[in-house]
């Protein structure tokens, strides 16, 4: 999708954690609850039960998965850890050392949260952009920053 109206800055941005959330935003998208926590439990190996609740609590607060869930601020992970009883941190490095047990966990995770693959979710956005555009008069950014939504 061409984004030639959005500022590099904005570009760059789109799906990426912006530095550290506020307290406000660590407690309503990182917080788990016990759901969560027995789908994180059900993880053998510490870094990934960590792995796992990053990408959970990332998806839910970006609405996107990160290509490296290492990737989320340090504050994130030092929240999540808390919460999860794991005293170190750096565990979370070896999360990415095997590329299946990423890929397994997104698909457990869209699978739970309904989120599907934008190649099958493309032509019903598509259509909702189109009629949006027709009936609201908003501008490409305004249009962008409802897709997103």
């Amino acid at each position: 999708m061409p984004v030639e109206f959005l500022t590099d800055e904005q570009a760059s941005g789109y799906a990426a954690s912006r530095g550290a959330p506020a307290r406000a935003e660590l407690e309503r998208f990182f917080f788990l609850d016990d759901v969560d926590r027995e789908l994180v439990e059900s993880k053998r190996r510490v870094h990934n039960r960590l792995g796992f609740a990053a990408q959970l609590t990332t998806v839910r607060y970006l609405g996107v998965f990160l290509d490296d869930p290492a990737d989320v601020p340090v504050e994130v992970v030092e929240y999540l850890a808390e919460q999860l009883g794991i005293k170190d941190t750096s565990v979370l490095k070896a999360y990415g050392e095997r590329e299946n047990t990423r890929l397994d966990h997104m698909r457990e995770l869209r699978l739970l949260l309904g989120y599907r693959e934008f190649a099958e979710a493309e032509a019903e956005l598509r259509s909702w952009v189109d009629a949006r555009a027709w009936t609201t008069g908003e501008g490409p950014k305004a249009l962008f920053d409802a897709a997103v939504g």
